[in-house]
């Protein structure tokens, strides 16, 4: 084996490469040597800020939990995979069998591990060991990126889940960055009639409507939550049944509520500052339901059989790739905003998508 490169995080600003040792493997772990890793929006914020709320980089740590890879050993106690499994990995392992796992919502275990969340080391490496019955073997049929891009996928699915989007629901998705692109896509794929989606920037929106989006809208930082809210109704020619909030910005957390038809649902999945100030009464005496997302979990089965079927096509969200070795370069691309999903490519041999 060659060695294992890592794009380790020492402190704000502090983004290094640097040789690790190449982990074992426990009984119920797989060492899978690591193919394709997307840069997220998180990871990049860590790397300017240090922090994000209370999970503060207070030692190195190892970024990236968007990733794919190929099993090279595996556990005494490990049944379902074998050496040569083309694997996706889901980031957030639970701990411990508390409540949150026993009924199935693991994603709120407080005590989950979760790749490139401090202190937890991520998987942009060349070799990473990880639970394995949180490796999903890709079909043949499914690249390493596609199975990389699993986990910005997986917030859609959680989203448009909690959200409710089913065969005919009318959707508004703010904001369309990767995560907003993923939120259209599962829409889409989940029955959504039709979707408007909304943007400062028009080249985001020109992607949006590349997968799908039926109505782009471009809005301004000067437009009133209400007038948006009145745009996206005229687009429409009804309120929506469901909005997906994925920017964070209070206004757009404002329009969301305005926007969204009385007995609708509002899912915030963008996080912005702590406090906001919202048409909180508007949304009550509506019965607009407004549910918060964190993460995701029990996505990574449907997301697998939705990429093989071609119900969804991801591959158009990935805009730029580097080898490993120029991760900063990559870092760098993603901070400036270009393209949609920057992806690194781990191994030396395999550079292919």
């Amino acid at each position: 084996m060659e060695n294992n490169l890592c794009v380790v995080l020492h402190a704000k600003g502090d983004l290094r490469l640097e040789e690790r040792p190449i982990p074992e493997p426990g009984p119920n772990d797989v060492l899978l040597r690591m193919h394709s890793v997307g840069i997220c929006g998180s990871d990049v914020h860590y790397w300017q800020h240090g922090r994000i709320a209370d999970f503060v980089v207070k030692q190195p740590m190892v970024l990236g939990h968007e990733a794919a890879g190929r099993v090279v050993k595996v556990g005494s106690a490990v049944k379902h995979l074998n050496v040569g499994d083309r694997v996706a990995v889901e980031p957030g392992v639970p701990r411990e069998m508390d409540d949150f796992l026993k009924s199935g919502r693991y994603n709120l275990s407080p005590t989950i591990f979760f790749c490139a969340t401090p202190p937890d080391d991520g998987n942009l490496c060349r070799y990473y060991k990880h639970c394995a019955n949180f490796c999903y073997k890709l079909p043949d049929n499914v690249t390493f990126e596609e199975g990389a891009l699993i986990e910005p996928l997986s917030v859609g699915i959680h989203a448009c889940r909690r959200a409710g989007v089913t065969l005919g629901t009318t959707v508004l998705i703010c904001g369309s960055g990767p995560i907003g692109l993923v939120c259209l896509l599962v829409a889409k794929a989940m029955g959504a009639s039709v979707v408007v989606i909304t943007d400062l920037s028009s080249e985001r929106l020109k992607m949006a409507q590349q997968v799908g989006a039926d109505f782009p809208l471009l809005v301004t930082r000067e437009d009133s939550a209400q007038d948006v809210a009145q745009r996206v109704a005229g687009r429409l020619g009804n309120q929506p049944h469901v909005t997906i909030e994925c920017t964070g910005a209070e206004s757009s957390i404002q329009t969301a509520i305005y926007a969204t038809r009385s007995g609708g649902v509002v899912v915030l999945v963008g996080l912005g500052a702590e406090m906001a100030s919202v048409p909180l009464v508007n949304a009550a005496v509506r019965e607009v339901d407004i549910r918060g997302v964190f993460r995701y979990c029990n996505t990574w089965p449907m997301a697998i059989a939705m990429l093989a079927s071609g119900k969804v096509n991801v591959k158009p969200l990935v805009t730029h790739r580097f080898p490993l070795e120029e991760a900063t370069q990559a870092f760098e691309t993603t901070r400036q905003g270009h393209g949609v999903k920057v992806m690194l490519k781990c191994d030396q041999s395999d550079q292919t998508p």
